[in-house]
């Protein structure tokens, strides 16, 4: 099953030229993703092909206009659901890709200027999400955000199946520390657990740095966690070791 994102721009380009790269192109060309782009500008009245206008009670910057934004998200609409891509929506996340990714298809809108007319969310928006507590220029990076997320999680994307299972924030955890050749470099050597060819202790180790990494780096990711006593022993291993290290270095 392939999925879908129409993407309503005023910068469509922007979108196709960034799509041509990395895990979009390729579920692209395996036809596991299909994008459509919709420009307001194209479904405007205006003559001028102007879709935005001065803000009704005064105040800065331009309003994108309710006629043209809706009538390229109903050229776009399918049965999926449309997203307002906007500051004031919910925080997009790992269980959010997944739950996106699994739909055959959706809308995303991306907004310009000081935003859009409330009557068109109100109208035509389903939900509203956010990638970050930040002001953009407009969607268009949210919306390139989204894409990517959601295309390494199409089965088929990746060339190994179990990348994307391994990826920070999959099971809620940040990712454990990779490494490659050579060996030694600097004189910082590849962790010996990763040498001795023991799979189990592999593992062990990697969701022991998992856990730590979290608990160094995203505490607040630990919280919404029930983790196992055997979790709660890997984490305590990890710590007591960081304390030993740190008490090597000396003051």
């Amino acid at each position: 099953m392939s999925t879908r994102i129409d993407v309503v721009t005023l910068f469509p380009e922007m979108i196709r030229e960034a799509c041509r790269w990395g895990i979009p192109r390729i579920a692209q060309e395996k036809q596991l993703l299909e994008l459509g782009l919709w420009n307001p500008r194209d479904y405007t009245d205006d003559r001028n092909r102007r879709v935005d206008d001065r803000p009704y009670g005064g105040g800065p910057g331009m309003v994108m206009q309710v006629q043209p934004v809706h009538a390229a998200i109903e050229a776009a609409r399918g049965d999926g659901p449309v997203i307002y891509l906007s500051p004031q929506g919910r925080r997009f996340d790992q269980s959010a890709a997944k739950r996106f990714a699994r739909l055959p298809h959706m809308v995303l809108l991306a907004g310009r200027y000081e935003g859009i007319d409330e009557r068109l969310i109100e109208q035509d928006v389903d939900e509203e999400w956010s990638i970050g507590d930040y002001v953009l220029s407009g969607g268009e990076p949210a919306a390139l955000v989204w894409i990517d997320a959601i295309a390494r999680l199409l089965p088929g994307a990746l060339g190994d199946g179990d990348s994307a299972e391994q990826d920070s924030f999959m099971d809620g955890l940040l990712d454990y520390p990779h490494y490659s050749r050579p060996e030694v470099i600097d004189g910082k050597a590849v962790p010996a657990v990763l040498l001795g060819g023991n799979h189990a202790d592999i593992e062990r180790w990697r969701h022991k740095q998992s856990l730590g990494r979290t608990w160094e780096r995203r505490p607040d990711l630990l919280e919404q966690l029930q983790l196992s006593d055997e979790q709660k022993a890997l984490l305590e291993e990890y710590i007591r070791e960081q304390h030993t290290t740190d008490s090597d270095k000396g003051p």
